[in-house]
């Protein structure tokens, strides 16, 4: 496979389109941010990284937590907007018809539509650069009821996430493996 070598940037896809909420007093935010992810499963931390210039930036660092809605591509549209307009002259809230409810751990509310929700309580600010980083501590999460089976278990394949990949979204299909298929001993018996 012949490459072409570009200088460096931040090309790294796909990535959830994630809608992140967030409250100052009595008044509620979204911002769509692609750059999240895990920091570390025990204890559970994500991050968010979010530019100083960014309306909830300030909100997030002063109440110290934010909710990170996975998005579907049912919402896609509506993530989109939130990412394109700033909550300083609009409530995204009322403006895309997305529900505010009440989170376990956090004081700023969850989008009732996202499948699954991640509460955050910010640890850690790390400037970057263009963006800061804020490393937070997973203190609840919060999932669809409809998306666990009668076992327990969560089958979020079937929540219709969307990612985003430079500058396109798109809704992840068709499973392709689960986690060691690549190792896994077969349960037939050779003959």
């Amino acid at each position: 496979m012949s490459k072409l070598v570009w200088k460096s940037g931040a090309l790294l896809a796909p990535v959830p389109p994630a809608m992140v909420s967030c409250r100052y007093m009595e008044r509620s935010n979204i911002i769509t941010v692609a750059w999240t992810g895990i920091l570390c499963t025990k204890p559970a931390k994500t991050y968010v990284s979010i530019r100083p210039t960014r309306f909830s930036y300030n909100i997030i660092k002063e109440s110290g937590e934010c909710v990170i809605n996975l998005t579907t591509a049912a919402l896609a549209g509506k993530a989109d907007w939130c990412g394109t307009y700033t909550g300083a002259k609009v409530d995204k809230f009322k403006s895309c018809g997305l529900t505010e409810e009440t989170a376990s751990k956090v004081s700023c509310p969850l989008i009732g539509e996202s499948p699954l929700s991640i509460e955050c309580k910010v640890t850690d600010i790390v400037p970057l650069g263009s963006h800061d980083m804020f490393i937070c501590d997973i203190v609840a999460v919060d999932v669809d009821e409809k998306l666990i089976d009668k076992s327990g278990k969560l089958h979020l394949d079937k929540a219709g996430l969307a990612a985003y990949a430079h500058g396109q979204y798109y809704e992840l299909g068709r499973k392709i493996g689960t986690f060691g298929f690549s190792v896994r001993k077969s349960n037939s018996k050779k003959r």
